[in-house]
């Protein structure tokens, strides 16, 4: 076998993953180059790299093809030349399974687990964030199969920044009646999320038990206006982002429900429950994975302003 090689690129995430839809649509592509996508650091989510590997020098038609993903003004294109190794196994270094509560994350070219009781995602290695790789998403999925075990009801669940869905799939499984809403401000995430789904066997939909996927920054969106309040909003994104979204959230979720949020490091979690203790939310439990805080908040419930009056359900509730 020849020397394996590598090329590489770095650009914005939307950018990246619009790439990789490109390459999944491309009829003549030569699928002896293999492609992932990651971000560039964890801290970073923002910043992607591009990696196509090659068991062979690329050529200039390898690298024109690798360009051509990109459309218009691609990125600059490195090339390294790769140790004596399985060139495939490279390609998906650090996309082994894992498994967290309930759930088992893997990758396609992994089989799921037959084990009874255990939820089973495949979610491809080039949708680095939100594969359950990041300790984030792996974080939220331990948090949910928690507050299931501890006996939340969820019928009405929103996940901002959703990335590939992977998180409202899981809410899904722990509450299959739920509505559910999921949202991305990168529009490139739509198709990302549909595929997978279709992938997982999640309905996509408006309707008890199926996924109803918008674009927006942050809660701007009339559906998820339109859809609030929820009993469960999930937010794993950036923690300046959760600062500003703090008063937000505390009108979409109900009171006496529930918030889980990451994407925010231990040293920034002060802040973070500062301003969700101004927003109406309380601790309900919090949980570390590396460098990283995952919270679960509890929003005050309100008394009624009348003695025997209880709080107004929204719309979705009474149809229950």
């Amino acid at each position: 076998m020849g020397k394996s090689w590598k090329l590489q690129a770095e650009a914005s995430r939307k950018r990246v993953q619009e790439a990789l839809l490109a390459h999944e649509d491309a009829l003549d592509w030569d699928w002896d180059i293999v492609l992932s996508g990651r971000e560039v650091a964890d801290d970073q989510p923002e910043d992607w790299i591009l990696e196509a590997y090659l068991p062979r020098k690329p050529t200039k038609a390898d690298r024109a093809a690798v360009a051509a993903l990109f459309g218009k003004r691609p990125p600059r294109l490195s090339a390294e030349e790769l140790p004596d190794e399985d060139w495939v196994t490279l390609s998906q270094e650090g996309v082994e399974p894992i498994r967290t509560g309930r759930f088992h994350v893997h990758t396609p070219e992994f089989s799921s687990l037959a084990e009874k009781g255990v939820v089973n995602f495949a979610i491809p290695a080039s949708q680095a964030f939100g594969t359950g790789q990041h300790e984030t998403t792996a974080g939220c999925l331990a948090m949910l199969d928690a507050m299931k075990r501890k006996g939340v009801l969820a019928r009405n669940v929103a996940d901002i920044g959703t990335g590939t869905g992977l998180l409202a799939f899981a809410a899904l499984a722990l509450w299959p009646r739920a509505l559910a809403t999921a949202s991305d401000i990168d529009d490139v995430c739509v198709d990302v999320v549909e595929r997978n789904a279709a992938d997982n066997g999640v309905a996509m939909g408006g309707g008890p038990g199926a996924l109803t996927m918008v674009v927006a920054d942050g809660m701007e969106h009339p559906v998820l206006q339109a859809r609030a309040p929820y009993d469960l909003l999930i937010a794993n994104i950036l923690a300046g982002p959760l600062v500003e979204l703090a008063q937000d959230f505390g009108k979409a979720v109900l009171p006496g429900g529930n918030l889980l949020l990451a994407g925010l490091l231990t040293s920034q979690e002060a802040a973070i429950r500062a301003a969700y203790r101004k927003a109406g939310f309380r601790l309900a439990q919090r949980i570390t994975n590396g460098d990283w805080s995952i919270l679960w908040l509890r929003r005050r419930s309100v008394k009624p302003s009348h003695p025997g009056r209880a709080h107004r359900l929204p719309q979705w509730a009474r149809r229950w």
